[in-house]
């Protein structure tokens, strides 16, 4: 018994050593620490850094620095660089580069021209500490984005900005370190100038042009290995880390630009980002934030008042700098005060960079003690600082866009939508159910509904339940996005009439269709079977063929007849062929005419959607297949058709589903059917297609966890 306890207590002998204990201690933190804080109304994430204080080497000594935590905290910190990547919008940072390459100047010039005098003539030090501590106050670390990325405003234009800011600061700061520290040596000439270049420009050629080719590649054809995705994806962020390091800057550039070149090939409605993003939330990124305060020397404080001094001046400094530079981007961009505060939180935060910069100018006898641990404390403070102001001012962005969108909400119903996904083909389910998953309102309360019609005979229970079996796979395809799936199956005479039963009762007003297998689409698609659809449900209705996964496709071209504008769905399949466009981050490109141009535009500007849609007038329908020109293998094709009687309905609509199966067979390619109203509908099929209600009814059963 005595040598149990002596065991027991030297298990326990501070710091801790036992690799199972600490991560145990660990796991408790980064479980507790937000939980108990929130009732405090603070942010999770000051939790796990003050709780990296208590713990570290300089707080209570339970643990120490050791390689195993720096490999997690190293993890968690890349993590973050690359979801930054991944959750940037392209086409908005495109359409506002200029803006993101203003911002990254004045964030990256007011703390520099604050910091070197400070540093210079105030603190007394020399030109290289005084310009490398003032290239510390330039760089930030993205510290508090998984609050706006958790509370769902990492697509707001500030947040957009202030990431590419980011990018743009660290890799000049870094770059600064390089040449001060090339300076102090005295090799500051032109080998290290054309070292730096080749290899910056050797790395950037092999993210982005041969890494995607990669990915695109190991993604057609490990389509089915959703497990293999994700090791892929990591596999490439740590590549890409590597190889910023050799190229001579620092590696979360490498992560950083990892998630911008895989960024159209992970849709953020997707699984795989959503593993990425729980991953990461859930373990890596807390250990970040727990060794950050591991770093944290309290005791700095009580040293002296040079170290006090010299701390509050550098934290004042660094404060300072970066809300001089979120106050005149407000103001040239014209935005929000919320918008304002959300860029000074995310882009105030100093961790990695900042550490890397000063541990590196202290190795090298440039920076002293007191630079070292006041650096030890803004850390901690500019982490706090930025929490809190970033969760306010996200808060308060959701609240005001909450209150542009009410009016929005009532019109379109956008609460009340429900998409219906009758299937005929198990083999299609899986890139429809996608493309539903990409398209759904996230307001929407309803889930995406999976329809499964069979014959109305004496096997139609044992039917049922082998329909079922066949949809659970794909019912778990849509629960690790987090979207709630019902899988719905009928028994009915035909499956045109058990489909407009279903989309009834269940009262769907968007129907997600597969593209007819057979050969003969005029006779198979436009037939008995889909024209009563087309006659008895008024809703909109998308028939669906993708050759390849969505994320592949690099351009969305639609074609809009006249009169386009006039139908009742109009707003609605523009919106929704925008939403895909994002979540692919791809272009679309709408061929219309004038007046369908006009009505886009206004809709654009009232909705306020992304800037991806570039508008090319079209008229010649009669010659349609001039179109064939602009689409490319990689295109998805998109005609937008009308049921007959309908304001765009015109007569070459009838040919043209023929001429796009033969014309684009090796094409992804969508037909809409835009809503109707009510009045315009024909009820010439009703009393046939539709039958009396079954006395089996419909069996319905709810498949998944309630989204979060």
């Amino acid at each position: 018994m005595t040598d149990f306890f002596k065991h027991l207590m030297y298990e326990f002998e501070l710091p801790l050593e036992n690799p199972i204990l600490i991560f145990s201690l660990i796991l408790f933190i980064i479980l507790l620490s937000p939980i108990l804080l929130r009732r405090l109304n603070i942010p999770g994430i000051i939790g796990l850094i003050i709780a990296g204080v208590v713990i570290g080497p300089y707080g209570l000594g339970i643990l120490e620095k050791s390689s195993a935590i720096d490999l997690f905290s190293t993890i968690g910190l890349l993590y973050i660089m690359f979801i930054a990547g991944l959750d940037l919008d392209l086409n908005d940072f495109k359409s506002n580069r200029n803006k993101s390459l203003l911002f990254g100047l004045l964030t990256f010039t007011f703390p520099l021209v604050i910091g070197f005098p400070v540093c210079y003539y105030f603190l007394g030090y020399d030109f290289n500490a005084s310009f490398l501590t003032a290239s510390m106050f330039a760089t930030h670390t993205l510290v508090a984005y998984p609050i706006v990325s958790k509370l769902g405003v990492s697509k707001n234009q500030a947040v957009a900005i202030t990431v590419g800011g980011t990018i743009l600061t660290d890799t000049a700061v870094l770059i600064i370190l390089a040449i001060v520290m090339e300076n102090s040596l005295g090799n500051l000439n032109q080998e290290f100038w054309i070292r730096l270049g080749v290899s910056l420009v050797i790395f950037s050629a092999i993210m982005f042009l041969i890494i995607p080719r990669i990915a695109k590649w190991f993604f057609r054809k490990l389509e089915s290995e959703k497990h293999s995705h994700y090791i892929f994806v990591l596999s490439i962020v740590f590549l890409a880390a590597f190889l910023a390091e050799v190229a001579g800057i620092e590696p979360i550039i490498g992560a950083f630009v990892a998630g911008l070149s895989l960024n159209k090939l992970i849709p953020h409605s997707s699984a795989l980002m959503n593993r990425i993003e729980f991953i990461g939330n859930s373990l890596f990124i807390p250990f970040f934030l727990i060794s950050v305060g591991m770093i944290v020397d309290v005791n700095v404080i009580f040293s002296g008042p040079t170290a006090i001094i010299v701390a509050t001046t550098l934290t004042l400094v660094a404060l300072l700098g970066k809300w001089i530079a979120a106050w005149f981007t407000q103001h040239l961009f014209k935005y929000s005060k919320a918008q304002q505060q959300l860029i000074f939180g995310l882009s105030s935060s100093h961790a990695a960079a900042t550490l890397a910069i000063i541990l590196v100018g202290y190795k090298a006898e440039i920076l002293d003690e007191n630079i070292l641990n006041g650096t030890i404390i803004l850390i901690l403070i500019t982490c706090i600082v930025a929490s809190f102001a970033t969760e306010k001012a996200a808060k308060q962005i959701i609240i005001e866009s909450e209150n542009d969108t009410t009016d929005l909400v009532k019109k379109n119903g956008t609460k009340s939508e429900h998409i219906l996904l009758p299937i005929a083909n198990v083999s299609n389910i899986e890139k429809l159910l996608e493309f539903a998953i990409f398209i759904k309102d996230e307001k929407s309360t309803n889930p995406v509904s999976i329809l499964s019609v069979v014959a109305n005979n004496k096997e139609a229970e044992i039917n049922i339940l082998k329909a079922r079996d066949k949809l659970e796979e794909f019912v778990k395809q849509a629960t690790a996005s987090e979207t709630n799936v019902n899988i719905i199956t009928a028994i009915d005479h035909n499956a045109a009439s058990g489909i407009t039963r279903i989309s009834k009762e269940t009262m769907a007003n968007i129907i997600v269709m597969g593209w007819p297998q057979r050969s003969g689409f005029i006779d198979k698609l436009i037939g008995v079977k889909v024209d009563s659809i087309l006659n008895n449900i008024s809703k909109t209705i998308f028939i669906c063929h993708l050759e390849k996964p969505l994320a592949l496709h690099k351009k969305i071209i639609i074609a809009a007849p006249p009169l386009a504008e006039h139908e009742n769905g109009f707003s609605l399949w523009i919106t929704k062929m925008v939403k895909l466009a994002q979540e692919l981050s791809i272009p679309v490109q709408l061929h219309c005419n004038k007046a369908t141009q006009q009505a886009v535009e206004r809709l654009s500007k009232k909705e306020k959607l992304a800037e991806v849609i570039t508008i090319r007038l079209f008229t010649d329908w009669e010659d349609f297949m001039v179109l064939s020109r602009n689409i490319k293998q990689d295109d998805l094709f998109v005609l937008v058709s009308a049921r007959r009687g309908a304001p765009s309905y015109i007569g070459a609509l009838e040919n043209l589903p023929s001429k796009l199966e033969k014309n684009f067979s090796d094409n992804s390619k969508f037909l809409i059917y835009p809503q109707q109203y009510v009045d315009n509908l024909s009820s010439e099929y009703y009393n046939d297609s539709l039958t009396e209600p079954l006395s089996r009814g419909v069996e319905t059963e709810q498949k998944t966890d309630k989204k979060h």
